[in-house]
């Protein structure tokens, strides 16, 4: 196989919440066949667009997440279009769906009916809340799942309220448990004979997984994290300000004595005498660090230091002397940045619509013998509807 995924096929009728999940089957090889209404959907309107041409060919985000997949118009208010749906089930592996629960029942088209098409279907649902619980039949978009699911509680800065993280982070981590999940009971039923499955996805308890240790602090300790951004906890510790940027040290509170009197030394050879104060005893000591004093004199001295230097030269005398800092990245500093570049992280994407080609993120992973392939455009609306119809009747005939 020239792909890992070589051979299986999936059929896309999610939204925008679960078009990474297809995406990650595409990229690895898989026939990703993306059913849209004949109007287009809601993700293809979603900004920023290419050229500020708002137009259904000319979403970013639509283009990034469904690139090389097969675009096929259906209403599914239509029984004939349902018809075509069900034969395109018969011929596939994998079916992803984001409907309300029971949405898809109602059509004729949930799990039990598909089910009795393809017997070894594996069908995975991608809603808010999931299949079931009083919260099932809810509507909910990504900042709703990350409020209920707490994270964005923990988002921002201390003195200000919540504030959510760009780029739709719950539906992606949806998108991504999705994925695994799905993988795993394909490999089963391809592997072990195993009859299809239906996997329930709540994006609201995806995102309740990625809360670090918030649920632990509470369970142990009965103490309630809260929003720490832009406060330093500990003198040392935090985001500073340098020539042409900012970046993130730590080198006090809870970090080992030897880091911490390393970037004091440094500090010293730098030409910040005065720093020599922060080799006292009382600055061995969390609780002192803690104190307003000795946040505003370190930040006073480091200060001094750092805006004299760029974050490169901050970054690699740091990583020489093995004290914890990096540079606070700009999208430019990625783009550019030497590891993610030898790498080939930043990959070629067509663009049909604008015959242009872009550069997009690419595959955080490498696969020695099946390696990640992109690069192909996103479908135009309906593109692949009347060759994959026919594709598949024809397979149907030939079966």
């Amino acid at each position: 196989m020239s792909a890992a995924l070589e051979g299986l096929r999936v059929l896309d009728l999610t939204n925008a919440s679960g078009h990474y999940c297809g995406k990650m089957f595409r990229d690895l090889g898989a026939d990703v066949i993306l059913v849209e209404s004949p109007t287009g959907g809601a993700a293809r309107l979603q900004p920023p667009f290419l050229e500020d041409r708002v137009d259904l060919e000319f979403s970013l985000p639509f283009s990034y997440y469904n690139a090389g997949k097969r675009s096929v118009c259906l209403d599914l208010e239509v029984e004939g279009d349902r018809d075509h749906l069900r034969n395109i089930v018969r011929h596939v592996d994998v079916v992803l769906e984001s409907a309300v629960p029971g949405e898809m029942a109602a059509l004729g088209l949930g799990y039990e009916a598909l089910s009795e098409l393809n017997p070894k279907i594996v069908m995975t649902s991608i809603t808010p809340f999931g299949q079931t619980g009083p919260y099932a039949s809810y509507a909910g978009d990504d900042i709703i799942a990350l409020a209920l699911g707490g994270m964005l509680y923990l988002g921002g800065y201390y003195d200000s309220p919540p504030v959510a993280v760009h780029g739709n982070q719950a539906w992606l981590a949806a998108s991504q448990f999705a994925a695994v999940a799905t993988m795993m009971a394909v490999y089963d039923v391809k592997s072990n004979g195993a009859s299809g499955r239906h996997i329930d996805v709540s994006t609201q308890e995806c995102v309740v997984m990625g809360m670090e240790n918030a649920v632990q602090f509470y369970d142990l300790e009965n103490v309630v994290r809260r929003r720490e951004a832009g406060r330093q906890r500990w003198a040392g510790i935090g985001v500073f300000d340098c020539a042409d940027g900012q970046v993130y040290l730590m080198a006090g509170g809870i970090v080992p004595s030897q880091m911490r009197e390393a970037n004091v030394r440094w500090m010293i050879e730098g030409g910040i005498e005065e720093a020599k104060v922060l080799l006292e005893p009382e600055w061995a000591s969390e609780d002192f660090q803690t104190t307003p004093e000795a946040k505003e004199t370190f930040a006073r001295l480091f200060g001094a230091f750092a805006k004299t230097r760029t974050k490169a030269e901050l970054y690699a005398e740091g990583q020489a002397r093995r004290i914890p800092i990096c540079p606070v990245s700009t999208p430019k500093d990625i783009m550019e940045n030497r590891q993610m570049v030898s790498r080939g992280l930043f990959t070629p994407l067509a663009h049909k619509a604008s015959g242009r080609t872009l550069q997009a993120p690419g595959a955080p992973y490498v696969l020695s013998a099946t390696p990640w392939s992109g690069g192909a455009s996103a479908p135009l609306l309906g593109e692949h509807t009347r060759n994959v119809l026919e594709e598949l009747s024809a397979e149907g005939a030939s079966a």
